[in-house]
């Protein structure tokens, strides 16, 4: 961020700070209510990726979104840092006048805040996988909010006083994530600068494949009903003659895409390499002949059984593929199989 630009947005801080002031409490918070709905009813990115980050004996709810902004949700961030309430009336991510979230507001709190995090601490609106709304901060404001607490904890401690009550427990928790913070830093520094990442992710994903594909090529039988491919041709309004006709070449490509790219990270991959096509296109067995019986058949099952139903609550193509992102997003999306 250049100079202009950090005089802009410390400009636009100080003007709100300015109309804040200027206003009634009624206004204040009617403003504050109509900021809110303004944000939940615009288009929010939708996270590409979830999980459970496991710091200090707290689990936190994170995501990413389509930009790559790593995001912590509001709630679980709370909760982490030993803050059992959130902001009231569902709006999310209340400020006080001076800009900073309320978990920073008191006074004792804001000798130590920085500057940087000053500028990063607006909670972003956005929907989870499920579509559910959600509200998160910038992954990288947990170590900076967790700093700001030890801060006043090493004060205290320099000027021979007690920490004040209501803030030991955070302390305590904040001192207990950025230990946690610090040991998977150094592992994951270790694995960057010995190359070991790459190996880590790609061994990783090996040991899922191999949970789903055998190794000898087993007896052919049928997996795929017919409805399956039914319902393709109604939805791409085809007619369906039956299925010993020749299908159309695009179905094949429409099998990859509904089904084996969303049952299992680089499934698909793994099986192309197993199951190669000659020169003519041809492949010496089906796809699912190398599925284990134990996970893969079965997950097979369950992943067909779930997506024809969606193609029967679907009118059109369109609707059924946006049902089908929502529902079963691909796995692995960045994540390939490094082949030999």
């Amino acid at each position: 961020m250049d100079d202009s630009e950090e005089a802009r947005i410390e400009g636009r801080a100080k003007g709100g700070r300015a109309r804040a002031e200027a206003m009634t409490k009624e206004e204040r918070s009617e403003s504050a209510k109509r900021a809110a709905l303004a944000r939940w009813s615009a288009d929010m990115p939708q996270a590409t990726h979830e999980g459970i980050l496991r710091l200090g004996g707290s689990e936190i709810l994170a995501a990413v979104l389509p930009n790559t902004k790593r995001l912590l949700s509001q709630g679980s961030f709370l909760r982490a840092i030993g803050r059992s309430r959130t902001p009231k009336g569902g709006t999310g991510g209340l400020t006080t006048v001076d800009g900073l979230p309320f978990f920073l507001a008191a006074e004792q709190l804001k000798p130590f805040v920085s500057d940087e995090l000053r500028l990063s601490t607006t909670p972003i609106h956005f929907r989870l996988m499920s579509g559910q709304r959600s509200v998160g901060y910038d992954a990288h404001l947990l170590p900076l909010v967790c700093e700001v607490y030890l801060k006043l904890r090493d004060s205290a401690q320099a000027e021979k006083r007690e920490v004040p009550t209501q803030y030991k427990h955070i302390v305590r928790a904040c001192d207990a994530l950025m230990r946690g913070l610090a040991r998977v830093g150094i592992t994951a520094l270790v694995d960057e600068a010995t190359g070991f990442q790459e190996i880590r992710d790609r061994q990783a994903l090996q040991a899922i494949l191999d949970l789903y594909l055998r190794e000898e090529l087993a007896a052919w039988a049928k997996k795929f009903p017919d409805e399956f491919y039914m319902e393709i041709f109604r939805l791409r309004g085809w007619t369906w003659r039956g299925m010993s006709v020749n299908r159309p070449s695009a179905v094949a490509n429409y099998t990859n895409d509904i089904v084996y790219e969303r049952i299992a990270p680089g499934l698909l991959q793994e099986l192309q390499r197993k199951n190669p096509a000659d020169e003519k296109g041809q492949r010496r067995s089906r796809h699912h002949q190398w599925l284990t019986d134990d996970i893969g058949n079965p997950a097979l099952a369950k992943h067909l059984y779930a997506v024809t139903g969606l193609m029967r609550g679907s009118t059109d193509w369109q609707q059924f593929k946006h049902l089908l992102d929502r529902a079963f997003p691909k796995k692995g999306a960045t994540m390939f199989l490094k082949l030999e």
